[in-house]
């Protein structure tokens, strides 16, 4: 089917893909926005996995202070070449995580990160809150697993829910920037301070 520009032009207003790549999702999706911004998608989370292998020797620290200066974050977002690191594009991705880190305080980047000590001990409760309601054991499995999925929103960064648009992961946020800029990029580490938080 015919795609108008004003729809592929709306389409690059969401995603920030290029008016080839928008003009072919649309067509794929016969005209549906929302179906063409699911194709997009997954073509850059794809684009991100082949590139998730590649070395990381740059990047950029961002420091972002929250209004009334009561929390602040240090950021330091990895990419592949120095090229990348100074691109707009980049440094307003490291911008947007460091204000997600302020908002959403997380406690890890990701789920490997988390100590086996804690996860194991964050299971076991969920297991034991789980088996009192007297469910089968294979509906129990689910609940847990179901729990575990929340609370790993709740805590690892790239699992949590995006602030400016919640249907977006973090993860999903920095694999559509990997599509874009053609790099892998990866939350190296990060610090977030909050007036007499962490104080004896």
């Amino acid at each position: 089917m015919a795609v108008s520009a004003q729809l592929v032009n709306e389409l690059r207003k969401k995603t920030d893909a290029g008016v080839m790549e928008c003009k072919k999702a649309l067509e794929e999706a016969n005209g549906d926005l929302a179906k063409a911004e699911d194709i997009l998608r997954l073509r850059g989370q794809k684009k991100a996995e082949a590139k998730s292998e590649r070395e990381i020797k740059e990047g950029t620290i961002c420091s972002y202070v929250h209004a009334g200066a009561k929390i602040g974050v240090l950021l330091e977002l990895g990419c592949e070449t120095d090229f990348v690191a100074r691109n707009q594009t980049f440094q307003d991705l490291a911008r947007d995580i460091a204000m997600q880190i302020a908002a959403m305080k997380p406690r890890w980047a990701t789920k490997e990160q988390v100590p086996q000590d804690v996860l194991d001990k964050e299971l076991a409760l969920f297991k034991e809150d789980a088996a009192k309601s007297g469910k089968p054991d294979a509906l129990i499995e689910k609940i847990v697993q179901g729990r575990l999925e929340k609370w790993y929103a709740e805590f690892c960064l790239v699992e949590q829910p995006y602030i400016k648009e919640d249907k977006l992961k973090i993860r999903e946020l920095i694999q559509n920037t990997v599509a874009k800029l053609g790099e892998n990029i990866s939350i190296r580490r990060f610090m977030r301070f909050q007036i007499g938080e962490g104080q004896e």
